[in-house]
């Protein structure tokens, strides 16, 4: 006899096992046939996620090595980065991050329950790329001094290592990463479980301390700057987007979706 199985188009993402059971009478007859694994599915037209292009899927979802974009406007360096997102023990790691996160501890029903919608999976994931919430994040950011004792952000090109010495330190934060890092890491999770993801690097990048909107600068009555702004223009910064559709805020805004692991204020 074949059996087809078919899973809803948001089912829950993550570890199953699959049991067959036998009723004959008044007989049960269970049995273990193993254990399987659910993602997002990009190819699935019912799918939040789903990418309707197959050359744009091929490069989202499948592709394990990338370009990343730094440096400032007036020097722009393209550094290779390695995904790697089908590597071995890729995928378990990816999902014991979200059993590890602080959703997951504090309420494990709900989470798990959750976990079917990829804009809740994008914000977990990316509170977990970086290690500023007591979470057993990713990675911890370090901007300045030295990092003789440990590595320099600089000198990653890829999220592979990187990925596997957290596993390997049990899931202390490996030390240290900046934007870049942290967007690169995020985009091998989020394509390990079937969500399409790429990185948007920009020049000239505002940090907006007081939510005015503005870049504030003050200087005295005789044209002297002065230091008082905690605004500031990066040289560049490293994010990511995410494909999928937002039925909380209406059509117009499904498509590419914002996330930045990189922690500045609270990451939740």
């Amino acid at each position: 006899t074949t059996f087809t199985i078919s899973s809803p188009a948001n089912a829950i993402i993550g570890r199953y096992n699959l049991i067959l059971q036998v009723t004959s009478g008044n007989k049960i007859f269970s049995r273990f046939l193993g254990q399987f694994v659910m993602l997002f599915n990009p190819w699935c037209p019912g799918d939040d996620v789903y990418m309707a292009n197959e050359n744009e899927r091929q490069e989202y979802v499948l592709n394990e090595n990338g370009i990343i974009f730094v440096g400032n406007a007036k020097y722009i360096e393209a550094r290779g980065w390695y995904y790697g997102q089908f590597q071995d023990q890729l995928l378990n790691i990816c999902l014991t991050m979200l059993d590890l996160s602080l959703y997951y501890r504090q309420d494990p029903a709900i989470d798990v329950s959750r976990r079917g919608d990829p804009k809740y999976v994008g914000r977990v994931i990316s509170s977990m790329i970086n290690g500023n919430d007591n979470d057993n994040g990713v990675l911890l950011g370090k901007w300045q001094g030295s990092f003789h004792s440990h590595e320099n952000p600089s000198r990653w090109d890829g999220s592979v290592v990187i990925l596997q010495k957290w596993r390997q330190d049990n899931y202390k934060p490996v030390q240290y990463g900046q934007c870049w890092v942290f967007a690169g890491v995020m985009c091998t999770v989020l394509r390990c479980l079937g969500i399409p993801t790429r990185l948007v690097s920009n020049f000239n990048s505002a940090h907006d301390v007081d939510r005015n909107l503005s870049i504030d600068k003050y200087y005295d009555s005789s044209g002297k700057s002065l230091n008082i702004s905690k605004d500031s223009t990066w040289d560049y910064h490293v994010w990511n987007e995410s494909w999928f559709i937002r039925p909380d805020l209406g059509t117009q805004y499904n498509g590419w979706q914002v996330l930045d692991a990189t922690p500045q204020e609270q990451s939740k």
